[in-house]
């Protein structure tokens, strides 16, 4: 079954657009120069990233997470004009590559880098986001939510990634983050302020619309 998946989930990235050559090159590097590249957004989440940002034309985005950025770099496609992602990332060694791939790209002053703690830096930002994206410390995501929620426009949307630890926010199988991951999955069911879809998308992608 697990192999299953793995042939359905490469045959999807061969038949999903391909993402730009700086994108790709960033893709190689993040293998190469990272301990952890599997933490990459990669190519088929990339492109849904973008899709849904070219669909919204989003004029603030808000990212948690920027790791090499290449999520801030898909998210930036479909920026309204004058629009921004502000991106925070608290590991410096992580933001080296991402300033290097931010500044080769023409999107690079719609892409602002914030480095520090979300959850100390976001509550002196005056802003109301029409996207946000989590994909920071998972065992914050809660903390995230609660924070940015009621900063998320009516009609936007807050992506959440990696919300089902390889499987592991099931009963049997739970770690310390997959049930702070599964108490968050819950949470957002519950939430009557949006409205949600979690999708298994590589390690489970949940979308929620603001009502």
């Amino acid at each position: 079954m697990r192999q299953e998946y793995n042939d359905l989930f490469y045959y999807s990235e061969k038949h999903t657009s391909i993402p730009d050559e700086l994108l790709q090159d960033l893709e190689r590097k993040t293998h190469l120069r990272t301990l952890a590249p599997q933490m990459s957004t990669g190519r088929l989440q990339g492109r849904l990233l973008s899709l849904l940002s070219k669909l919204a034309q989003p004029m603030h985005v808000l990212e948690i997470g920027t790791f090499t950025g290449y999520g801030a770099l898909c998210l930036a496609e479909g920026l309204a004009l004058g629009g921004k992602v502000h991106t925070i990332e608290s590991n410096a060694e992580a933001l080296v590559l991402a300033r290097e791939a931010i500044k080769s790209s023409p999107l690079s002053q719609q892409i602002e880098i914030h480095q520090g703690d979300a959850l100390q830096l976001l509550p002196d930002w005056d802003l109301c986001w029409d996207l946000v994206y989590l994909d920071g410390a998972k065992r914050q995501y809660l903390d995230y939510y609660e924070l940015v929620i009621d900063q998320v426009k009516p009609g936007g949307m807050l992506l959440a990634d990696n919300v089902l630890w390889s499987g592991k926010v099931l009963q049997g199988r739970q770690t310390e983050e997959s049930i702070i991951l599964d108490a968050f999955n819950k949470r957002v069911l519950e939430d009557q302020r949006v409205e949600n879809v979690l999708l298994p998308l590589r390690d489970g992608l949940m979308i929620c619309r603001k009502i």
